[in-house]
């Protein structure tokens, strides 16, 4: 078993931390906000004072964060974790932040002497507290094949994307599909319900149709049609709006700096922050079909 440095304990880096002690790993935790950290102690986590003392000794430090920013500051610098790690740790960020400042600390890592994986993941807070999540991971192959063990306690689907970034363009393609095709089913039911279609008869015709898709067929926003989803339940989230507009945003910056055309990504970014300037922002993403009643 290994000692784990475990860094940012929200909605996805609690859950996902508390799959590592149920693995039976030493799992040592810090957040800015006290009361996650001490639920994670109940669990049977270490509390540490600080990034620094969590990481101290570890063989894995494992981050979760909600920006480039906070992962290069905490990795970056006279300050940042890498001027203490010993030889041998291995960092594995799993925020879902830009290609480009994974790069940045990939390069860091390199210049240390510390192995690195960037692996953003899939599935939501459901998929984090089953251990059931999607990782994309950018790196090396010996990276990856030093992590997989570690990343297989917490998920079910390990992919190798590439090299250094890949795993944050393997999420930004991923989520952007996910925006566009939730819009789609979106729009496709609210038009059948216009028309007096039940929106169950519906979701079921299309999903033995060519329109079958993972948001009709596991997250459908249309309430009552699956009791399970946020749609039957205020819309409470899941992976909320403001989070989608994150990524969205991640991949339209990108695709601008690489010249490849997204018009339908585009688009759902603007639907997306219209929900946002709505209020929305802490709502399911699937609430975007409020946008179109």
């Amino acid at each position: 078993m290994a000692i784990i440095a475990f860094i940012g304990l929200g909605n996805m880096g609690g859950p996902m931390a508390t799959n590592l002690l149920k693995a039976g790993h030493e799992v040592r935790v810090f957040d800015l906000v006290p009361a996650l950290v001490k639920q994670l102690v109940s669990d049977g986590a270490q509390a540490a004072k600080s990034a620094e003392n969590a990481a101290d000794s570890a063989d894995y430090v494992i981050s979760m964060l909600p920006a480039g920013k906070h992962v290069a500051s905490l990795y970056i610098g006279d300050e940042g974790l890498l001027a203490s790690l010993k030889p041998g740790t291995m960092v594995i960020d799993s925020s879902t932040i830009d290609a480009e400042t994974a790069r940045d600390v990939h390069a860091a890592c390199r210049d240390k002497g510390i192995e690195m994986l960037d692996a953003p993941v899939s599935g939501g807070v459901a998929a984090a507290a089953a251990g059931s999540l999607t990782f994309m991971c950018g790196g090396s192959e010996k990276a990856f094949e030093k992590a997989k063990g570690i990343l297989g306690d917490m998920g079910q689907n390990i992919f190798h994307a590439g090299p250094d970034g890949a795993g944050q363009v393997a999420k930004m393609c991923n989520n952007m599909l996910l925006a566009i095709h939730m819009i789609g089913t979106s729009e496709a039911l609210q038009l059948g319900t216009k028309n007096g279609l039940d929106a169950k008869v519906l979701s079921d015709i299309m999903l033995a149709s060519s329109g079958k898709n993972w948001s009709l067929e596991r997250y459908n926003p249309y309430p009552g049609v699956m009791p399970t989803t946020p749609a039957s339940n205020d819309y409470q989230p899941g992976f909320m709006v403001d989070l989608m507009a994150k990524d969205l945003g991640l991949a339209i910056a990108n695709a601008s700096a690489c010249g490849s055309a997204t018009p339908l990504g585009e688009k759902a970014l603007g639907l997306y922050q219209q929900k946002q300037q709505e209020g929305d922002g802490k709502r399911d993403f699937s609430s975007i079909i409020e946008l179109l009643k």
